[in-house]
């Protein structure tokens, strides 16, 4: 799984560029990083059964992610996704602009993507803090569609100990009852993601 899809080569090669991280390692404790191909992966495999809706991404970065997004998704669908830093919204537009299928926003994500669901996929990865904002993003789901939240260590993982943030994220996803959820182990066995399905009603579990 070394080879990317041309549209996520073409965005690792513009992180290069501007020095944007590419990994945590790269990144360290106080920056952001890119979207990390096991996550790409992922986002990719789901985005593809998107037809004819919507996928929103919350946290644009420069683009790896909704590169994996559009790369993948059918021609009947689009995505919109916002990012707050505007130098890095730019870089993003840069990656993407051949797609007209592809809106890049500036702005607060959770904001700007507010009006424009429902969505049948949201990747929420720009450091979502309360249940609140998490249960609003339920809500732009339409029944069936998903959200996932990345940036996890998986539980009892050797390497670094699970933290404080990803205690509150599974909290999220365990705390609101419209969601079926799972966590998700990337093939590195370092990092996991969460995902969620909305479903028409009853309990969640996972």
């Amino acid at each position: 799984m070394s080879e990317y899809p041309p549209l996520v080569a073409r965005a690792n090669a513009m992180c290069r560029e501007v020095g944007f991280p590419l990994t945590r390692e790269d990144a360290g404790p106080d920056r952001p990083s890119a979207c990390l191909p096991g996550v790409g992966r992922f986002l990719a495999v789901l985005a593809a059964g998107c037809h004819g809706g919507r996928i929103g991404e919350l946290g644009t970065g420069a683009g790896v992610g909704s590169a994996w997004l559009a790369g993948a998704m059918p021609s009947d669908c689009t995505l919109i996704t916002a990012e707050i830093d505007e130098s890095l919204a730019d870089i993003a537009r840069t990656v993407l602009s051949g797609d007209p299928r592809v809106d890049v926003i500036t702005g607060d994500a959770a904001t700007v993507l507010a009006d424009q669901g429902p969505y049948c996929l949201l990747f929420a990865d720009s450091g979502l803090r309360s249940a609140g904002q998490f249960s609003g993003l339920v809500s732009l789901l339409r029944p069936g569609g998903r959200i996932v939240m990345d940036d996890l260590v998986p539980l009892g993982a050797p390497q670094r100990g699970s933290t404080e943030a990803d205690a509150m994220k599974r909290g999220f996803f365990a705390g609101d009852s419209r969601l079926t959820w799972t966590e998700v182990v990337l093939p590195d066995l370092r990092n996991s993601l969460l995902v969620g399905t909305r479903r028409t009603g009853g309990s969640g579990q996972n």
